[in-house]
């Protein structure tokens, strides 16, 4: 099993969910964050340069069997890209095993 953490821009998040649906990850967790990266921007409003370096974006994380591994790679990249800088990180992790609380399932059982 893997973790699959990502983060991408909030505009991409509707359809990066939708693409996961479509190939069957139906299940995983997200959070609002805020983090510092290369993406250099700044604004000005009535003569006052303000910073905006704090990046918004959105944090997934996917736990999926060793088959669903890549696939959910590529679609989170296809979908989750504009080309521009910013456009977020993936980060894979091995999972040891997973264990489903309502059942007592465990391992790929867990996950699906």
């Amino acid at each position: 099993m893997k973790k699959i953490e990502a983060i991408i821009r909030k505009s991409r998040f509707k359809a990066v969910k939708e693409a996961l649906h479509e190939i069957e990850v139906s299940f995983f967790t997200y959070w609002d964050v805020t983090g510092v990266g290369n993406e250099k921007k700044g604004q000005v409003y009535r003569g006052i340069a303000y910073s905006t370096s704090d990046i918004q974006r959105r944090y997934l994380s996917v736990v999926v069997s060793d088959e669903f591994e890549e696939k959910t790679i590529q679609t989170i990249i296809e979908t989750a890209k504009t080309g521009e800088v910013g456009d977020g990180k993936i980060f894979v992790s091995d999972i040891q095993n997973t264990y489903r609380i309502r059942t007592g399932e465990v391992g790929n059982q867990a996950i699906n």
